[in-house]
């Protein structure tokens, strides 16, 4: 460690080398050469930040630039993969005439939409789908204690309200072919068609929820969901049930 006389001698060569070249040393008074040594001092610091800008914002400054440089470019947004196709999902170009054509092959007989329950002995006063709605139901109520079954889907009478009720059609609507699909479509929804067809719900689930709607369907173990009720039973095997999706969807 320097003495205190050491410290003091390099104070005062610091001091003289700030002295006007060729002056002598004794010409200059103390307070004069600090003053001048805080004039070099500002000079310098000028140089250095600007004014309005501090030693702080400089080194932000060149922080900032530095990190422009270092710092990967990196993408907005990063590709996606692909997901991977979902087992049992129908491919585009699903048929769903062909869904609605085999339950029409479990529900109906050979007159398709005019199709009335083979058990129901006071028939319909026209062929069903010349019939409004309203006369459908007018036909129920004059006509207890039979089967109401009813057209290619073979709605029965509670069903058939509901529908109506959910698809706001009034009693003047026609029970015409159009309409007829129109409501399987939507049981064929409340069974999970549209999850189906995303992917989500798979084959052999949703044949099953089908075949709870429709008791001419079978259930995996190859009975209707309704057998022995009513008279109810599975009008197709579940093989020929599995191809007719296969059929109508091209899923193999």
């Amino acid at each position: 460690m320097r003495s205190k006389t050491g410290k003091a001698l390099a104070i005062t060569a610091g001091l003289l080398a700030l002295a006007p070249a060729g002056a002598p040393a004794e010409a200059i008074a103390p307070q004069d050469r600090l003053s001048q040594a805080r004039a070099k001092l500002d000079s310098a610091r000028a140089a250095l930040f600007p004014a309005g800008h501090s030693r702080r914002d400089l080194i932000a400054r060149r922080l900032a630039a530095r990190e422009d440089v270092l710092a990967p470019a990196v993408p907005a947004r990063l590709p996606m993969p692909s997901p991977p196709p979902v087992p049992d999902a129908p491919r585009p170009g699903r048929d769903l005439a062909g869904l609605l054509d085999l339950i029409a092959i479990a529900e109906a007989d050979a007159r398709g939409y005019d199709t009335v329950h083979q058990r129901a002995d006071r028939l319909p006063p026209a062929p069903p789908s010349r019939l409004t709605l309203g006369e459908v139901l007018d036909w129920v109520a004059a006509t207890p204690g039979q089967p109401h079954a009813i057209g290619r889907y073979q709605f029965i009478p509670s069903t058939l309200a509901d529908l109506m009720r959910r698809e706001g059609l009034g009693r003047e609507t026609r029970f015409d072919p159009a309409t007829q699909d129109r409501l399987a479509l939507r049981l064929m929804r409340d069974a999970g068609l549209d999850e189906f067809l995303a992917g989500r719900l798979g084959l052999e689930a949703f044949m099953d929820e089908l075949a709870y709607v429709w008791a001419g369907l079978p259930l995996a173990n190859g009975l209707s969901a309704y057998h022995g009720y009513a008279g109810n039973r599975a009008t197709i095997s579940r093989a020929a049930y599995a191809a007719g999706f296969d059929a109508a969807f091209g899923l193999r």
